[in-house]
């Protein structure tokens, strides 16, 4: 089976600015499609937008061959992961891809799962995240972000957004989640909207948690043996 040598790639840690999976077509559908494309073009792709300062590089994620069938097999394991997420009280799941780079985005509502001004996860966030990491393959790796909305000053606002994404990682490690899983944790501003900050509406979208989940070489390397 032929294969493609991905670069080290550099996976981005933000309300991602990259088309999501915008057909019909889910991961399992979409891996051997995802697997079968060279990854030659990723390193250039992700060095532009954080050159236009549109990204944030969270540290090298992926850095191996991936084949046609291996990247089926993975895409079943996002879709799965995927759907697990969603037993996650207020949590927005969304699956997609950015040039042969699979990924899983769970974008935690601050309002269920911090009380107002606050940085200790919430009852109810600690049970569905304590179910999540007891279902959740030991193999995907994970990134943790933290985002506020625009009131306040930006010290305090990547302060806490910090701090919240620590409570996030932390809680994880306790429920079985390796310390080595968690690739990146960090806090931003309001530099990533997604939302309008002039509305509550929007302020509210904007004070978020976001966990990114993505294949560990270890993942890949298995699925390229089944594949075989």
């Amino acid at each position: 089976m032929k294969r493609f040598k991905f670069f080290a790639i550099a996976f981005l840690c933000l309300a991602i600015m990259l088309p999501g999976c915008s057909s019909s077509l889910n991961n399992t559908a979409k891996g051997g499609i995802i697997g079968g494309t060279s990854g030659a073009g990723v390193g250039a792709l992700i060095g532009g937008l954080i050159g236009k300062g549109k990204g944030a590089g969270i540290g090298a994620a992926v850095g191996a061959a991936v084949g046609t069938g291996a990247g089926v097999l993975i895409g079943k394991k996002m879709d799965k992961a995927a759907e697990q997420a969603k037993q996650i009280e207020g949590a927005k799941v969304e699956k997609g891809e950015t040039d042969g780079v699979q990924y899983v985005k769970v974008t935690l509502d601050s309002g269920i799962t911090f009380k107002t001004n606050e940085i200790n996860l919430s009852t109810t966030a600690q049970n569905s995240l304590a179910t999540f990491a007891s279902q959740l393959d030991p193999q995907f790796d994970l990134a943790i972000c933290g985002h506020t909305d625009n009131v306040g000053t930006l010290e305090v606002n990547k302060r806490i957004s910090k701090q919240r994404a620590q409570s996030v990682a932390n809680f994880l490690e306790t429920k079985g989640v390796a310390a080595s899983r968690l690739k990146s944790v960090e806090g931003y501003d309001y530099q990533y909207p997604v939302a309008s900050n002039d509305t509550k509406e929007g302020q509210a979208q904007n004070r978020r948690v976001e966990l990114y989940l993505i294949p560990s070489e270890a993942m890949i390397a298995e699925a390229n043996s089944q594949a075989k």
